[in-house]
């Protein structure tokens, strides 16, 4: 997982009064769990900058008071109007213990299927991931180059060594559906003998005759 750092101070009035004025004065009220005791502190709200806009899930170090917490970012609140971030909830990381995170899914090259006309459908965009910090991914690389139409990819094709994906094996993530654009589905020609281009070659013309 990639890191950011924050800093903060902690709260010594827990009101909803004083996080507004917190909020007026460009603060986000937060909350660390996962310790026994919840930690509340204020940060400035630019330290979200590298945090929401993000397809990657981050390791939070936060300091406060000279103490650093190693985090995930559990929850947020934001304005329904002005999308202004009103709170965000941490979970803490502790030693060997597993945490469950939200990964985000990660698609990495363009289907064969997709080139040759067909349609990505995409129906998980991210997966519960239940490890230690150590084995914890930032995102869920789906290899997807040699999808062809018909094909689908589903969370038991996942390699999910030194971590735990908490949804049902057999569920399907994406799949390439057939379109009105879609062409033949032949193999490249470097994986083609002479003797199976002229196999094809001869289908095309009988093709063309009927």
């Amino acid at each position: 997982m990639r890191s950011v750092a924050i800093e903060g101070k902690k709260r010594e009035d827990l009101g909803s009064k004083s996080a507004k004025a917190l909020r007026k004065e460009g603060y986000v009220p937060c909350v660390i769990y996962g310790t026994g005791e919840n930690i509340h502190f204020f940060t400035e709200e630019i330290a979200f900058k590298d945090i929401i806009h993000t397809a990657e899930a981050l390791l939070i170090l936060i300091t406060i008071d000279g103490t650093e917490y190693k985090t995930v970012v559990r929850d947020w609140q934001f304005h329904p109007v002005t999308d202004e971030l009103l709170h965000c909830d941490f979970y803490q990381f502790m030693e060997g213990k597993e945490i469950t995170v939200d990964v985000p899914i990660k698609l990495v090259g363009n289907p064969k299927g997709v080139r040759n006309g067909g349609r990505l459908k995409v129906n998980l965009r991210k997966l519960p991931v239940k490890a230690t910090l150590e084995n914890m991914p930032g995102a869920l690389e789906l290899f997807i180059e040699d999808l062809k139409i018909g094909d689908a990819y589903r969370i038991q094709d996942i390699d999910s060594e030194g971590f735990e994906i908490m949804r049902e094996p057999s569920r399907t993530i994406l799949t390439i559906q057939t379109s009105r654009n879609v062409v033949e589905d032949v193999e490249d020609e470097e994986g083609e003998d002479e003797e199976g281009g002229e196999e094809a070659e001869a289908a095309t013309e009988e093709s063309a005759e009927a």
